[in-house]
Order: C-alpha cells, then structure tokens, then sequence
C-alpha cells in the first residue's frame, strides 16, 4: 500500500542572542533547558508517529530560533528519533537554519553524519554596520569563515539569507550585500523585507517611521516607500542577473536548488510541525503546538511517566486544532500558491476541490487580468511583475468574506 507522503517540521526555539527585529518564538536559555527540550521534541515526535504510521517523510526543516546553537549530540538525538519513528524517504530534502558563529566543524560532520544535507545561512547584510544595527551576533568575517567550513564539510546544497529595506540602507549598501553574495555562489538566496513587528527592539525604536513608511512619507531611518520598492526592485534584477531564478515573491535558486520545502508549502502538501509552537496541516486540519515551554515540557514529562493528560485536541501537545472549510482550503491554496512566479495550475484546483477554478474566482480573475495584476498561459494562473510588486493588495482579492 502507497503511503502518503508528508513534510516535517522541527522547531529549535534557541538563540545565542535575540536580534532586535527578531518576533519568532525563541529565547535565550540555558543547557539544562535545552537538554530537557530535546528530551520533550524527541517524545513528541514518538507520539505524534503512532497516528502517522502510512506516512513517508519527503522533507524536513529545523528551523528556529537557532538550530546551529544546540550542541551536535542534541541534533543527532532529534534526527536518530525521527528515523526511528518515520520513514524517511532516501531523497529527502533535510534543511537546517545556522547562524554564523554557532557552527563547528563538529557538528557539521554530525549534520551530514545524520542525513542533513542542505545548510541555510543567516547572513542578513554584509555590511557590519547593519549587522550591528540588526543585533546579529556576527560580523561579516564571521560569515565568511562559516560559510567556508560550510563547503570544506562537503555541503553542496546552501543558502545565504538576507535582507532589505534596512535603517539608513541604501542602493549603495544593498548592492555590496548583493555582490559579496553572489561571488560566494550558494546555490540559493532568500531575500526579505524587513517588518517592523510589534514586541520587538525595532518596534520600539522605529514604530512611527513604519507608520510614515506605509503612509507614503518621509521616514528618518527607514527607507520611504519609494526608496524600498527600488531596494525591493534592485534585488530582483541583480540576482536574476546573475543566473538565479526567482522562484517564489523573497526566494530565488540556481536551476535544481528551490527549497523543495518551502514548495511543499506553498502547494498546500501535509507537514507535521514538532516543537514549541510549531504548525501541522494534516487531513486538511491545521493545528499549532503550545507556546510555552514549560507547559511544552511538562506534557512530555506526563507522557513518559505514562500520567493521565486532560487535552481538548487529538494531541496533548496542541494549542490549537481547527479543521478546515472548504472554502478555507481554497483561500490559502490561492494565497500560498500565487507566492510562487509559476503560480499556480487550473487542473490542481480541480483535482483538490472537484470543480474549474473559475466556477469559484471567475469574476475575480477576470478583475485582476484586467488591472494586469495576473496572467494566464497553458492552464496557469500566475502574478505579473506588476501583480507581485502590490502582492499584499492582490492576494486578499481571494479571500471570500472580502
């Protein structure tokens, strides 16, 4: 029998530091509650494989916080339950996030040891004085002997994070990152905007230039939104120029190397999320774990010592469960897959929902082609460069209340 074939997601929410922009769910904690985290995601994982037994895993991503920071015995514990709790296919796509200064040559040998086989890189700008601004814990030299005991350890598959419309950048600024990038030759880049989200250092510091910035004004530190379409713009045409294809609307990757997770993704393929606050998509339910650590901790705890756990939803480690309307799932299909340049396709519509994609979104599509905001080819639906410049005007054109 066939099984069906997932994703998996592992969140590591550790940082060495918080970066100031940074509203991820990640903390600073010491190696005792690291030790007891790994112990509770490992029970986690054992659990949640008892009700995924027809399942194969097509991808995993640890991703945080910082994974690199964990100590390369910890990450071998996680990846060793996780092979021995699923099936693994043999071509599976298994990511992790580093941070530079976190890495050892140690526990890249231990990565590639235990199947990982693609390293994302948060390098962010390659000026220090924005490095500085953002709170990273690196310099740029840092990177750069990261990223070289990256590729003696035998990692051929790696990407550089960075990121654009920074306090004071300019295009002067965003063109060194660019360039000092691109000489390295990763085999993908992850390009976002910066977002001045509430709870954070940036949100304290820059709130009212964000609000000058949305409203069209003059901004002190952050680019005017003039300044950071042509920020925005300049990424595009410098990467593509330089061989990468931009695959989604802040990824782009030389031919063969998009994130085969990420893609999954934005086609609405099932995950299973493990760890703090992580997110599931299983048969078409969506589900988050709990956000706080020692309540996170505490369930596995109960689970291991075999102690009754009084939980609302099919797992004792879900905050939330929701399953989805029909209508839900076709608003995220179009919101998620109209992220990718490809866009999306009519006959996968069909086949997920049992009916012509225009029988639902008809007269939206037709508005929108109109404006030039999509086009459509060879049964496609997809944004135009001028549809995915105003994405976040485009997409909620989707939404059915709207």
């Amino acid at each position: 029998m066939a099984r069906h074939q997932i994703e998996l997601y592992i969140h590591i929410p550790f940082c060495m530091k918080k970066c100031y922009y940074c509203d991820f769910l990640s903390g600073v904690f010491d190696v005792r509650m690291q030790k007891a985290y790994v112990n509770a995601l490992c029970t986690q994982i054992r659990f949640e494989s008892a009700s995924l037994k027809d399942c194969e895993i097509i991808s995993i991503y640890i991703g945080g916080g910082t994974p690199s920071w964990l100590d390369a015995e910890d990450m071998a514990t996680i990846m060793n339950t996780v092979y021995d709790s699923f099936h693994v296919t043999g071509d599976a796509e298994i990511s992790i996030e580093c941070n530079p200064g976190t890495l050892t040559a140690d526990k890249l040998s231990t990565y590639r040891s235990v199947g990982i086989d693609r390293i994302s890189i948060g390098l962010q700008s390659a000026n220090n004085d924005e490095l500085k601004e953002l709170g990273r814990v690196h310099d740029y030299n840092r990177f750069l002997y990261t990223y070289d005991a990256v590729r003696k350890a035998g990692f051929d598959n790696v990407n550089v994070d960075i990121m654009t419309g920074l306090p004071y950048q300019t295009i002067e600024k965003l063109n060194h990152t660019l360039s000092s990038v691109a000489l390295l030759r990763p085999e993908h880049i992850s390009a976002y905007s910066l977002i001045i989200e509430e709870g954070t250092p940036f949100y304290q510091k820059y709130k009212f230039d964000d609000v000058k910035q949305r409203a069209g004004m003059e901004t002190e530190a952050l680019p005017t939104e003039e300044m950071a379409y042509k920020l925005y713009r300049h990424t595009i045409d410098f990467l593509t120029s330089k061989g990468y294809q931009r695959y989604e609307i802040s990824n782009y990757a030389k031919k063969g190397f998009a994130c085969r997770h990420n893609i999954g993704y934005w086609k609405r393929t099932p995950y299973l999320g493990v760890g703090l606050g992580a997110a599931s998509l299983i048969n078409n339910c969506r589900s988050s774990n709990h956000t706080d650590i020692y309540k996170y901790i505490d369930i596995a705890e109960k689970l291991q010592r075999q102690e009754f756990i009084d939980y609302d939803y099919c797992s004792p480690f879900y905050d939330s469960f929701e399953k989805l309307s029909r209508q839900d799932a076709m608003e995220e299909f179009m919101f998620l897959g109209l992220r990718q340049i490809e866009g999306i396709y009519r006959s996968d519509f069909y086949d997920m929902f049992g009916c012509d994609i225009e029988g639902v979104y008809g007269g939206v599509l037709t508005a929108l082609k109109n404006k030039g905001m999509i086009g459509m080819s060879e049964g496609r639906i997809y944004m135009t460069d001028i549809g995915m410049d105003v994405s976040n005007q485009v997409l909620p054109y989707f939404l059915f209340d709207n």
